[in-house]
């Protein structure tokens, strides 16, 4: 072999060992888990969300708890759905956790723009609202701390529950978009389904309220 050749082969090897090195470190970064067949498998939060990496976050965020189970089974299609709270790591038993109660549901995700210009309305709908109604947030990606990150920022601090796997959108059916708000009477019934963002507190109670019941 001439020493260009050897010159040449020399740069290739470097050159495939480099990209070897580089491909691991974004395997490594990416912290995602596969399934036997290499498709990606949904999950509630990521392998960093530990206790312990959430605490400094759950402090920051300092979420309202999650509302207590009620008095019965809550919704038939949402029985035997079990996320996290948020606010302090708990497991919720979804159904029981809606059951007896006028729910507003909000669905959002960290990186979604709406969404974040949507969660101080929510917040203001709530406190107008009081007791009458609930309004509980539901983070659609396994990425909890950067949910609680967001909304510290945003200074809202509603119930939240953390449903990586999107298992609550997908028992109510709700369109595959963020924002999304789901209306729950307090049979469980769903009384409505908004696939899409409100702008005021305003604007919620409109849409939100006569199908309720309750005043705006």
């Amino acid at each position: 072999m001439s020493s260009g050749a050897r010159w040449t082969a020399a740069v290739l090897v470097v050159l495939v060992a480099l990209g070897f090195a580089f491909w691991q470190e974004l395997g490594d970064d990416a912290d995602t888990s596969t399934s036997p067949t290499g498709s990606p498998v949904a999950r509630d939060h990521r392998d960093a969300d530990t206790p312990e990496a959430l605490a400094r976050p759950r402090a920051s965020a300092d979420l309202a708890p999650c509302p207590p189970a009620g008095p019965g089974a809550g919704p038939e299609v949402l029985r035997g759905i079990s996320v996290e709270c948020a606010a302090d790591g708990s497991t919720v038993d979804v159904a029981r956790a809606v059951d007896d109660r006028i729910v507003v549901l909000n669905l959002w995700a960290y990186w979604c723009g709406p969404c974040a210009d949507e969660l101080p309305a929510m917040a203001e709908y709530q406190r107008r609202m009081g007791s009458e109604v609930t309004v509980l947030t539901v983070h659609q990606d396994e990425n909890e701390t950067a949910a609680l990150l967001r909304l510290a920022e945003l200074g809202v601090h509603l119930p939240t529950l953390q449903d990586g796997r999107r298992l609550i959108a997908a028992a109510l059916k709700v369109p595959n978009v963020m924002p999304a708000t789901v209306v729950l009477r307090s049979d469980g019934s769903v009384a409505q389904i908004l696939p899409r963002s409100f702008a005021t507190a305003d604007e919620i109670a409109e849409a939100v309220n006569p199908r309720m019941g309750v005043p705006g």
